[in-house]
């Protein structure tokens, strides 16, 4: 049992995936899980729905899981909903992993979430994810990078999520974690609310490829987090008023409206994928 390590050495050892090296210890992943799944369930009384569509990439594909982010509970529940099957490896924010004398860092660490600077390309961040989602792992992220409503900075749009998508050759899963902004409102004790965890329908990058090339990436995220927003008000994507809740960003809802996206199941894209698979397994084959 590792009591000890490096959190730096962590972040690049996979955790779950097939890859053959060795992995970040789970047993401090599992006892915090134990813990919260408990703790969250007696208090929150959560749920997950359409959870088969991420565990139908388990072992299949890895698959980038982002979500819109309204509270400080987000990741938390987000982690619980995959788990116990599954790890997500999340990206947080550089600053969270000192804290607390490195504590923190540790903790972030051993349940699969590795740094990334905020403002920037950070490759370090984009090449870690990337391996991960090429050995099969979740990874997750949270487009917005700040919680809608809180602090001083508005939340944005960037493409970041599709890069990674694009280049880990894995699709992106649409979720939402409803209603845990009430657990904590401004100049209001907290509260209990019934938590909902919602996965939506599975999109690729190349579903966007009708798009100038400059575009597609951006378009991408805007139509991925569409989803997730669609899910959280439970309505359907084009009542989403993304103009509002992004002024800054371009708006797409035009484009979409004239060159509506296929709609993809989970099943569906493990069928390709392991049609793809036993080609490449038969072509290898008639070389040898």
């Amino acid at each position: 049992m590792s009591l000890f390590l490096p959190y730096e050495k962590m972040w690049d050892m996979p955790l779950g995936g097939e890859s053959d090296e060795k992995q970040v210890p789970h047993w401090a992943g599992n006892i915090i899980y134990g813990f919260l799944a408990a703790v969250f369930k007696v208090c929150f009384r959560y749920r997950v729905d359409g959870r088969e569509k991420l565990r139908g990439f388990e072992g299949k594909s890895g698959v980038l899981v982002v979500s819109n982010h309204t509270s400080f509970l987000d990741v938390a529940f987000m982690y619980l909903a995959a788990r116990p099957n599954q790890w997500i490896r999340f990206l947080g924010r550089e600053d969270l992993f000192d804290n607390a004398k490195g504590l923190v860092g540790q903790i972030l660490s051993r349940v699969g979430a590795f740094p990334i600077k905020r403002d920037s390309a950070d490759r370090s961040a984009i090449k870690r994810a990337t391996r991960m989602l090429k050995n099969k792992e979740c990874v997750g992220i949270l487009p917005e990078g700040t919680r809608r409503g809180k602090g001083s900075k508005d939340p944005e749009l960037h493409s970041g999520a599709a890069f990674i998508a694009r280049m880990g050759h894995a699709p992106i899963l649409p979720m939402t974690v409803r209603d845990a902004e009430r657990v904590k409102e401004k100049g209001r004790f907290f509260r209990f609310p019934k938590i909902t965890i919602e996965y939506g329908d599975p999109l690729l990058v190349s579903d966007f490829d009708f798009l100038p090339k400059e575009e597609r990436l951006d378009a991408c995220t805007w139509y991925a987090m569409r989803e997730c927003f669609a899910l959280s008000r439970r309505c359907a994507p084009e009542e989403v008023n993304m103009r509002e809740l992004f002024p800054a960003s371009r708006d797409y809802a035009a484009v979409f409206a004239e060159h509506p996206v296929v709609r993809h199941t989970t099943q569906e894209l493990v069928s390709e994928i392991e049609r793809k698979a036993q080609q490449e397994s038969n072509g290898g084959e008639r070389a040898a």
